[in-house]
């Protein structure tokens, strides 16, 4: 990944990280899921990612969450 990108969320839940995904898209933001959790035992997170220059804007979109 570049070095531009930065983990603004993260959760164990699928649904959750999704909506905050959507949410993102919805007002221009770009931002990338990378899921860490493990397969078999269904534990970890996954974590979400914005530009640097989106950081801000991201975060009060995501504050509710």
């Amino acid at each position: 990944m570049e070095k531009d990108w930065v983990k603004i969320y993260e959760t164990a839940e699928d649904v959750k990280i999704e909506i905050a995904r959507i949410l993102l898209e919805e007002k221009g933001i770009d931002s990338v899921i990378i899921n860490k959790k493990d397969r078999s035992y269904r534990f970890g997170e996954i974590e979400l990612y914005v530009h640097r220059d989106n950081i801000l804007k991201a975060k009060q979109l995501l504050k509710n969450l």
